[in-house]
């Protein structure tokens, strides 16, 4: 793409003429309708400029191609006097005519277009005139898949064939497998609240992110398990490519590794040494509406700092040490996705690759970081990613927004997807030293479409009130005379399974039974009696025996027959007499009790309190290293 312009802040046609060298004028000049052979700068600026103007620079409009009319149309009506070339080639799939260039760089052959564009700024005088009978640049729209999802998707892929020296597309027809998330997310969540409460999802006390185990354990009780598992993985590689041996790059989990990140985002869990413990947030969300605590939980993600997702794509490192100065604010890069999500239509599947175009299309691009050049593939000195010499939206930018997309929105019902296994996905990546060996760059790869869902619009903020789809209620749970509580159905949920084993003491896998000792500790642990109580009753197949209700009625009494009232200090008095007259002097009398004969009870918060008092009676408590 030929630039002219050398000077930068161009205010006039005039000083944008004035700073493009003769050679380059004289080639501009040729190009007008009334063409004079001209040798002198100012005679050529003088030339160009008025033939730029009136009727005159409409009829060298005339001439333009469609595609260099859009790009003049894109400027005039834009929001400043800037051409911003990615954004014209995300809408309109290639860029403009703008001339000619020989491979050295040296003997360009200017277009028409060059003669209202210098470098990417428009003149603001002839941008005012342009104004006048220029039309509109056509809206930017995001293109759809529709209702219904294919069950097979075909991708292309730009390859570069170094043996004809010309760039080639590959096509590529796949299976795809469609995840239903809305209903699955409302489960999830209740699932993972409950995880966190028995105790069982640890994290690290340095970075926050949950163990390997805890991972495994959250996504044992996740609706439909993870996105991803081996089986599933060999079942599609079958239908895909060959491979020499039967080794695959592992995935890893997505929905399950989301589910810590956002329990914690979301305020609705906290650290506890090594364990993560629900807040009184978290404790509101199982009680309240599903969808407000989602849409709450995805309102807290976006803000927070304490993760860069982009981290997840395993293969590209640098992104710590000095490299982490160059990484750009997560919430701008989320802001963005999510402006550009809200704007695509509830419950119709569009292509991945349709909506980063859209997304760069509408000016909503972002940069993943400042400084590619601390990025690399395999050694620094080999891998770096300033090497790179083509536009590398689609090697960061996509692979973060694929992550967002699939490893959170997805996770938290705002989008169904549709994804394949990514060791089938066309390689975007084979020019990048040290990929030779990857199957995939990002286990986030497989995405290929998704669509919004009514949750995803309340979440969004697109709409003020969520109506959850029909759910069917299922008694999944007997519960018998002698206190035992049995699976009843196949539809036994796994979360279930967590509030049994944190009330009840275990019997096999299918039973387990009240125990008033269970109890007892679930309750000194803070667990509600009377949630388990409304628990069992919406499960149970028939109305809960009446020994069992005797049971609970028997526990609750118990539990509610003491009250701890917090912790006192405890002060002897040398007699009787003086505790009583202490203890009913209106001074002091506020702040202490009879704990016995001659010693006084005095709350810790009341301590100053009660010894500023007793030194108004005439009496000191003097201070002891206890």
């Amino acid at each position: 793409m030929p630039r002219y312009q050398t000077t930068d802040n161009i205010i006039t046609l005039k000083q944008a003429l004035e700073g493009i060298i003769v050679d380059n004028l004289k080639k501009l000049n040729a190009l007008l309708p009334e063409t004079r052979k001209l040798s002198r700068k100012a005679d050529l600026v003088a030339a160009i400029k008025e033939q730029l103007h009136g009727q005159k620079l409409k009829q060298v409009w005339m001439q333009l191609d469609d595609l260099q009319k859009a790009a003049v149309a894109e400027v005039v009506h834009g929001s400043d006097d800037h051409y911003y070339a990615e954004i014209f080639r995300a809408k309109y799939g290639q860029y403009p005519n703008w001339g000619t260039i020989d491979r050295y760089g040296y003997n360009r052959e200017p277009s028409l277009l060059c003669l209202f564009i210098y470098g990417s700024t428009m003149p603001y005088d002839l941008g005012e005139e342009l104004l006048k009978f220029v039309p509109k640049p056509q809206k930017t729209s995001l293109s759809q898949i529709g209702d219904t999802l294919p069950k097979t998707i075909e991708l292309q892929v730009e390859k570069y064939n170094y043996s004809t020296g010309k760039t080639e597309i590959e096509k590529w027809e796949l299976p795809v497998t469609a995840a239903e998330m809305e209903v699955a997310a409302v489960k999830d969540l209740a699932a993972v609240l409950r995880l966190i409460q028995s105790g069982k999802v640890s994290v690290s006390d340095q970075t926050a992110l949950p163990a390997a185990a805890s991972v495994k354990a959250i996504a044992a009780v996740l609706q439909g398990g993870d996105f991803y598992n081996e089986e599933q993985r060999q079942a599609t590689l079958s239908l895909g490519r060959e491979y020499d041996d039967e080794v695959f790059s592992e995935v890893g989990n997505i929905k399950a590794f989301a589910w810590a990140q956002i329990a914690q985002a979301s305020k609705f869990a906290e650290r506890s040494g090594k364990k993560l413990v629900l807040t009184k947030a978290g404790q509101k969300a199982l009680q309240e509406p599903p969808a407000k605590a989602l849409q709450t939980a995805w309102k807290r993600w976006l803000q927070t700092k304490t993760f860069d997702e982009f981290r997840r794509i395993d293969p590209i490192k640098g992104q710590t040490g000095r490299g982490a100065r160059g990484m750009t604010d997560v919430t701008w890069r989320r802001d963005a996705i999510a402006c550009v999500l809200a704007e695509c239509p509830v419950g119709k599947w569009i292509l991945f690759n349709e909506f980063s175009t859209y997304l760069v299309a509408t000016g909503h691009q972002f940069n993943v970081t400042e400084e590619p050049y601390y990025l690399y593939i395999g050694e620094l000195g080999y891998g770096s990613l300033s090497d790179l010499t083509s536009y590398t939206w689609h090697i960061l930018e996509e692979r973060y927004m694929r992550c967002v997309l699939f490893e959170y929105a997805a996770t938290l019902g705002i989008i169904d997807v549709a994804y394949v296994e990514p060791s089938l996905v066309p390689s975007d990546f084979d020019d990048l030293w040290g990929t030779d060996d990857l199957e995939f760059l990002s286990r986030y790869d497989g995405l290929i479409s998704f669509r919004l869902t009514t949750l995803g619009a309340y979440c969004l903020g697109l709409t003020d009130k969520y109506t959850p789809p029909a759910i069917e209620i299922r008694q999944t749970l007997r519960v018998l005379p002698n206190q035992e509580i049995v699976v009843a159905t196949e539809a036994f949920a796994a979360s279930d399974a967590i509030v049994l084993d944190l009330y009840t003491k275990k019997v096999s896998d299918l039973v387990w039974r009240l125990d008033r000792l269970k109890l007892f500790v679930a309750i000194e642990s803070g667990y509600s009696l009377a949630e388990f109580a409304e628990f069992l009753e919406a499960r149970s197949v028939e109305p809960l025996p009446q020994t069992v209700q005797q049971f609970l009625t028997d526990v609750r009494e118990r539990s509610n027959s003491l009250q701890d009232l917090g912790t006192v200090k405890l002060i002897e008095c040398t007699n009787a007499h003086l505790a009583l007259l202490i203890a009913n002097d209106s001074r002091t009398k506020k702040f202490c009790q009879l704990a016995g004969d001659r010693t006084l009870a005095v709350p810790l918060g009341q301590e100053t309190k009660f010894r500023t008092a007793l030194r108004q009676m005439g009496y000191v408590l003097p201070q002891t290293d206890k």
